[in-house]
């Protein structure tokens, strides 16, 4: 079926402005065109989609179903066609739980001085890439366990892992604590885009486990106390909240925190946010 978007706006058309002279005046083309879009637009699905006399037009019953569905097809288009050539003035950058943790407010701040043409996104995705391969993003930020040879990327930092605890539980009175002291818990764990695996702990003592796939769930569970949790520190800062606690873990290793992008076809303003995100970090640690 050889179906077209001019024949969809010369429907729309027809029916929002009431006659072909006015929808030929829209759209910038002549009353006759009006006419045989219209037509081949009837030919092609089979059906009549308007009523005309004299006075009226009106949308026969499959017209109203038509007129829906192309109002619709239209939209998606002008969307489509918007992402596409906004791409160079907004900038997307994806996370699955805390962005940049402590960082966050201070890189969108400084990102607006410095780069008020381009507009600065934060996506939240519970995607294990944080929404590259899914499209949703332009950079994202992962500490999860990923293959990073099919993307760009630098590492930003290490950062340590917290214990997180119920208020109300006895080791929430300790400020720090051992991945041993938590093994006798149920520690919840999301296996798509959390940071935490059972190989923390020695295959003679490892914990029980919970599943969860949404850091609020997360957060819930810890805080009825069913559950403890382990977590990168920027979650710390990102996710405080009443009734649950974070304590430092001594001996667990450090998170992984890289930023990572699409090789082949990077944002052209990829470089500038490495560099700003690059210069967060180093000031953090100087």
């Amino acid at each position: 079926m050889d179906l077209e978007l001019r024949h969809l706006r010369c429907l729309v058309a027809i029916v929002d402005d009431g006659t072909f002279t006015d929808a030929a005046i829209e759209l910038g083309i002549s009353q006759a065109a009006v006419s045989r879009s219209l037509l081949a637009l009837e030919q092609r699905l089979g059906v009549r989609l308007l009523h005309r006399t004299s006075r009226s037009i009106t949308p026969t019953t499959a017209g109203i179903q038509v007129l829906a569905r192309a109002r619709q097809v239209l939209a998606e288009v002008e969307v489509l066609v918007s992402e596409a050539t906004s791409g160079h003035t907004r900038l997307r950058v994806g996370h699955a739980w805390s962005a940049f943790g402590r960082h966050t407010t201070e890189f969108q701040r400084r990102w607006a001085a410095a780069h008020p043409e381009i507009e600065l996104q934060l996506i939240r995705t519970n995607t294990g890439t944080g929404g590259l391969t899914e499209g949703l993003c332009d950079l994202a930020v992962i500490r999860t366990h990923l293959d990073l040879s099919r993307f760009g990327h630098v590492l930003l930092t290490q950062e340590p892992r917290y214990a997180v605890l119920p208020a109300d539980d006895a080791l929430a009175r300790k400020r720090s604590l051992t991945l041993a002291q938590i093994a006798d818990r149920t520690i919840v764990i999301d296996r798509r885009t959390g940071s935490t695996t059972i190989d923390l702990w020695p295959e003679d003592a490892r914990p029980r486990i919970e599943l969860t796939h949404d850091v609020d769930d997360w957060l819930a569970a810890i805080a009825s106390g069913r559950c403890v949790g382990v977590t990168p520190q920027a979650t710390t800062t990102q996710y405080r909240r009443d009734g649950v606690v974070y304590r430092p873990l001594r001996d667990a290793p450090p998170v992984d925190v890289h930023l990572i992008w699409h090789r082949e076809d990077p944002h052209p303003a990829t470089q500038a946010a490495v560099g700003l995100l690059t210069t967060l970090y180093k000031e953090s640690t100087a």
